[in-house]
């Protein structure tokens, strides 16, 4: 088991943005041609990559910040429960509300789990590279 200061480290060093998972991700895109934005604060929610013109927003959500299997994995929280559980649910409160509201404004709302990204980088791009062709289709379309 991690000491107090050790988890204290670990927390300091977690990045908001340009995590390992982001870049990857980016990397794959990139290499497969497809441009975006990055950490875009003029877009509701600041989203990790964003195409504007085609109104998709792609958020990275890390396992511990934004929740992952809540249901559960909160009961593995065994130091600070008072302050970690109230924070990590205000995040996936944050996270819901970010998503109605950019939806609601014609936005596509691309949500990945970190874990999907070091586990199979190439699906995930897949998926964000399947929708960014077919909104860009439909605008030719138009």
């Amino acid at each position: 088991m991690k000491t107090q200061e050790q988890i204290s480290k670990n927390m300091r060093n977690v990045r908001n943005k340009d995590s390992f998972i982001e870049i990857s991700l980016r990397k794959e895109l990139w290499k497969r041609g497809i441009r975006y934005r990055k950490n875009v604060s003029s877009v509701f929610g600041k989203p990790d990559i964003a195409f504007i013109g085609l109104k998709i927003a792609v958020f990275v959500d890390s396992e511990f910040w934004h929740g992952f299997d809540w249901e559960h994995k909160q009961f593995e929280i065994k130091s600070n429960r008072d302050f970690w559980i109230p924070k990590i649910e205000r995040n996936i409160q944050r996270d819901m509300q970010v998503t109605t509201r950019l939806e609601s404004e014609n936005w596509t709302v691309i949500r990945i789990w970190g874990n999907e990204i070091k586990k199979d980088v190439i699906s995930a791009a897949d998926s964000i590279e399947r929708i960014y062709k077919e909104k860009k289709n439909a605008i030719k379309d138009d």
